[in-house]
C-alpha cells in the first residue's frame, strides 16, 4: 500500500530529463497517458493495482538535475486492484486509513544521473503520517516538449504501518511502485 505513495516518486522522475533550455522547466503530467501502479506478493501470486487519482508538480533544469523540485500527491482511496476483497480493505484503518490520511505525498529535491537516460531520485514518501526516504530509479526520454519516464521504487509496507495485522506470508512487505508517465513542458 506504500506503493501508492510511490506514485509521488514516479512523478519525480520527470524532473530529471534532458532539455534544451538552461532554465528550470515546469512539466505537466498528462494523466490520460500516464499510470501509477503497485505490485505486491500475495501468497504465491503477485497482486497488481493502480492509483487513479494523483497529481504532481515537477520543475527540472536539465543543466542541473540536482536542482529539481518534485512533489506528488496521491489519493490512497483511489487504489484499485480489481480484487473486490482486497479493494474493500485498502481504505480501512489497518491499511491506508483514508478517513484520517486522505493524501500520500512524495517530495524530492534534486535528482542524480546514473548513466545514459537512467536516473535516481531520492525523496521522502509520507503515508499515514509516517515518512521514510525512498529511492526512485527511472529512465527518462525527452522528445521536444514531451517527456516519458518509466520507473520503479520499492517500499516496505510495514514501515508505513500498512496492513500490520496481515502476515508477510499472506501479503509481502516489499511493494514495488511502478510508473509510466508522459509529461509536457
Amino acid at each position: 500500500m506504500a506503493l501508492k505513495n510511490s506514485l509521488f516518486a514516479l512523478a519525480f522522475l520527470f524532473t530529471s530529463g534532458h532539455a534544451g533550455a538552461a532554465l528550470a522547466d515546469t512539466w505537466t503530467v498528462a494523466q490520460d497517458q500516464s499510470s501509477l501502479g503497485f505490485e505486491v506478493k500475495q501468497g504465491e501470486n503477485t497482486l497488481k493495482g493502480q492509483f487513479t487519482t494523483w497529481d504532481a508538480t515537477i520543475e527540472f533544469d536539465p543543466a542541473a538535475p540536482e536542482s529539481a523540485k518534485i512533489k506528488a500527491t496521491v489519493k490512497p482511496a483511489s487504489a484499485s486492484t480489481g480484487n473486490a476483497q482486497f479493494d474493500g480493505t485498502l481504505p480501512g484503518k489497518d491499511w491506508f486509513d483514508v478517513s484520517a490520511f486522505p493524501d500520500a505525498v512524495f517530495a524530492a529535491d534534486g535528482a542524480t544521473l546514473v548513466e545514459g537516460s537512467s536516473y535516481r531520485a531520492d525523496g521522502t514518501l509520507t503515508i499515514k503520517g509516517v515518512s521514510h526516504p525512498v529511492a526512485l530509479d527511472f529512465t527518462l526520454e525527452i522528445d521536444g516538449d514531451t517527456a516519458r519516464a518509466t520507473g520503479t521504487a520499492t517500499v516496505d509496507r510495514i514501515a508505513y504501518k500498512l496492513g500490520t495485522g496481515v502476515g508477510t506470508d499472506t501479503v509481502g512487505d516489499a511493494v514495488t511502485v511502478t510508473l509510466d508517465l508522459t509529461a509536457a513542458r
